[in-house]
């Protein structure tokens, strides 16, 4: 049966309800694109509209400037010999996973800490790998906690790992791992060092060669303003970046683990506009900012005696995970249960914490501004008194 016309309108039209909210949701906080980013995003909207320019290798076109992104600014931004821009940064954790495995022989495995990303998780699973946790700490992952995996790993599978992952900042509470000390362990091992910076790339201060780490992956739409799906992935040194990159035996102009070409179009084009802005909110000045409001905003919380922050306490990112047994405790008497605190945000138009949560939530501060953290935190207390 055809499709009728009343059908076919639910298509159209759709539009996104919490736009002008203020929005305080980790996957969204440093992805909100810029203005010049939305100029580009309808600039370059059309499917394939970047191809028009180009002459067999996406990222040598010379105008629009993507090889100049690319190959000089994205590299010096990084601080590695070569970058790439990727699909998202789970493909870019692919990548590395899938060429180390084909240059291993036998089964082989690689070392994460407890917390890694489901999909980093899957990454490895599709490259053939299996995967070897590090212990779930109290707080934090410690250096020490990757020695002991990884010489877990030796004595399960009689050989070491292709691979050692760190999660930068985890996802969960939002901490910043020693990464020099972790990677001087792996690479007493002889193990090279991937950083997923899904929540750092973008927000803060990154420098791969500085850090001692032997490949990083970002995230566009979730840290550096750009229309997803979208990443970027860089190496640190020349030989690891030639092997990877490595051309294919069929097309001499397509590199293999970019399947020949990546992000195209819109995505590609809203992380080029906002680069310039991005570039300038992670130098260590500005990202400073950023943590002074997050702890404030922290503080300012944990004196109500209603909130527990979970992790790193001097917080030193703008992810944060909060038990709040006050909310909880309203939850459990409302009419509205714990759908109830949704609600009420959304009332105040606050978008972030999903529904259904009151325990316990995560939130991110990033870019949000002080004038909007102290009426968040308002409505927090707002919230607390209306129902006591």
């Amino acid at each position: 049966m055809p499709l009728n016309s009343n059908s076919l309108q639910m298509f159209q039209h759709i539009k996104r309800d919490v736009r002008d909210f203020i929005n305080i949701d980790p996957l969204q906080t440093a992805g909100k694109l810029t203005q010049a980013a939305r100029e580009a995003l309808l600039e370059w909207g059309d499917g394939y509209s970047v191809c028009d320019y180009c002459n067999g290798v996406l990222d040598m076109i010379k105008k629009p400037p993507i090889e100049e992104f690319v190959h000089k600014a994205l590299p010096e931004f990084l601080g590695v010999s070569e970058a790439r821009v990727m699909n998202g940064a789970r493909e870019s954790k692919f990548a590395v996973m899938n060429h180390l495995a084909k240059e291993a022989e036998g089964e082989n495995y690689v070392v994460m800490d407890a917390w890694a990303h489901y999909s980093s998780k899957v990454a490895a699973e599709c490259a053939g790998l299996d995967v070897v946790f590090t212990k779930k700490p109290e707080k934090q992952i410690e250096p020490e906690d990757f020695k002991e995996a990884i010489e877990a790993g030796i004595q399960q599978k009689g050989k070491k790992p292709l691979l050692t992952m760190l999660t930068y900042p985890d996802g969960n509470y939002g901490n910043l791992a020693d990464v020099k000390k972790i990677a001087q362990i792996s690479h007493e091992y002889e193990i090279p060092v991937l950083l997923n910076g899904a929540y750092a790339v973008g927000r803060m201060p990154i420098n791969v060669k500085k850090m001692g780490v032997d490949y990083v992956v970002g995230s566009g739409h979730k840290s550096m303003s750009a229309c997803g799906p979208i990443g970027v992935l860089g190496v640190s040194d020349e030989e690891r970046a030639a092997e990877l990159f490595k051309k294919s035996q069929y097309n001499k102009n397509k590199e293999v683990a970019l399947i020949g070409c990546t992000s195209r179009g819109a995505p590609i084009m809203t992380l080029i506009a906002s680069f310039p802005e991005v570039y300038r909110r992670s130098q260590p000045d500005e990202w400073a900012k950023e943590v002074d409001l997050a702890q404030k905003f922290i503080k300012r919380l944990e004196d109500t005696g209603e909130f527990k922050l979970f992790g790193q306490n001097p917080h030193q990112h703008d992810l944060m995970f909060f038990e709040a047994p006050g909310f909880f405790k309203i939850s459990e008497k409302t009419k509205n249960g714990r759908f109830f605190l949704y609600n009420e945000l959304k009332e105040k138009k606050i978008h972030g914490i999903k529904p259904g949560l009151t325990k316990n939530f995560k939130i991110s501060t990033y870019g949000v501004g002080k004038e909007n953290l102290n009426f968040v935190a308002d409505t927090f207390e707002e919230i607390l008194r209306k129902y006591e």
